[in-house]
């Protein structure tokens, strides 16, 4: 299945390692180097079989030269997996985040990474004691720091933009937002939106996290088992992807879609059942690139804080493009974005 997949697979690269200790096995995808090299962040994450987890990383990989390429950043698209049965702690983890880091050196520059589900910045210091293309390290070591304050600002843009494309203003005083997982880009992005007079109605699986979030910022609890359906203005993903398909497409009560999850569509032809249903869907790699703007920016690209602002804000103008285009063309909104990225990849 494994030889299957990387045959059909249109990238560049597959690395492949298998830590026996911890039984985990670790996939690093680089699906371009067209524009520079491939960045992208280290997943963490226990996966059915190692099949699952190979597609994973290579969608994600492809998603991640989409994203640099419709950010217009000079970098490519990489992605790497880690599949543990369990997530390991202590001296096995970073036992373990060596063993990969030695991977991921095998690659040299050409595979820049940072971190992603269940990886955090202190595992970027371990990461970098062996690979030393590693962003998001601690600012003590050197790093950037956590990219999810940026990543979430960058879906407050575009969820103003959006708003102001479909309902003739950004002004979000009003508006319902549904924010569906609350953890480090998702509570940041319910804050801004709290702050900028949105009704927040906030759901995630843990619920200590989510109520003290709602009391801290005034947003009603929504119970993870009721999301889809919730009747709101805007539905923002911002968990794990996969939640939006044939089966709750239809079910959905919103009139926009824009989160910060990844693969929030199970399938491509889910783009065509939300433009059907009248709902406007900011792409994913679009709205959800201000962590890599920040991280990239910042430390590759040597941008200040008010350049990083800037391109933040542009995500938003990025997504008005996108949408004129689609409307222009009578094209979904995925296929307008993907015609951006792949015209300057071109």
């Amino acid at each position: 299945m494994l030889e299957e997949l990387i045959r059909s697979w249109d990238g560049e690269e597959v690395v492949v390692g298998f830590d026996a200790p911890t039984g985990t096995w670790m996939f690093v995808c680089l699906h371009s180097t067209k524009r520079g090299p491939a960045g992208g962040g280290t997943r963490m994450k226990t996966y059915p079989s190692p099949a699952a987890a190979l597609e994973d990383a290579m969608r994600l990989s492809e998603a991640m030269t989409l994203k640099m390429a419709a950010a217009d950043v000079p970098f490519g698209g990489g992605k790497a997996v880690l599949s543990v049965p369990s997530p390991p702690v202590g001296a096995e983890r970073r036992r373990l985040l060596h063993r990969y880091g030695d991977l991921a050196a095998s690659l040299g520059a050409n595979f820049q990474t940072g971190p992603d589900v269940n990886t955090t910045t202190a595992d970027m210091d371990v990461i970098a004691e062996r690979h030393p293309f590693v962003f998001c390290r601690n600012e003590e070591r050197g790093g950037s720091g956590d990219p999810g304050p940026y990543t979430a600002r960058g879906v407050f843009h575009g969820i103003r933009a959006t708003v102001s494309y479909l309902l003739g203003s950004p002004d979000l005083d009003g508006r319902v937002v549904l924010v569906q997982g609350v953890g480090d880009v998702g509570a940041r992005l319910a804050e801004q939106l709290a702050k900028a007079g949105a009704r927040v109605l906030v759901a995630d699986i843990d619920p200590q996290r989510v109520e003290a979030l709602a009391e801290r910022i005034g947003a009603e609890v929504i119970p993870p088992d009721e999301v889809i359906g919730i009747e709101c203005d805007v539905y923002a993903p911002c968990a794990l992807g996969g939640t939006l398909n044939a089966e709750t497409i239809p079910r959905l009560r919103c009139r926009i879609v824009a989160g910060s999850a990844n693969n929030t569509l199970a399938e491509s032809a889910d783009a065509v059942r939300l433009q059907e249903a009248g709902i406007l869907y900011a792409p994913d790699y679009v709205i959800n690139a201000g962590g890599v703007l920040y991280a990239w920016g910042t430390e590759a690209l040597r941008w200040d804080s008010e350049t990083v602002e800037t391109r933040l804000a542009g995500i938003g103008e990025t997504l008005a493009a996108i949408y004129r285009r689609s409307e222009t063309e009578g094209i979904t909104t995925e296929a307008a974005a993907e015609r951006l990225a792949r015209a300057r990849l071109d």
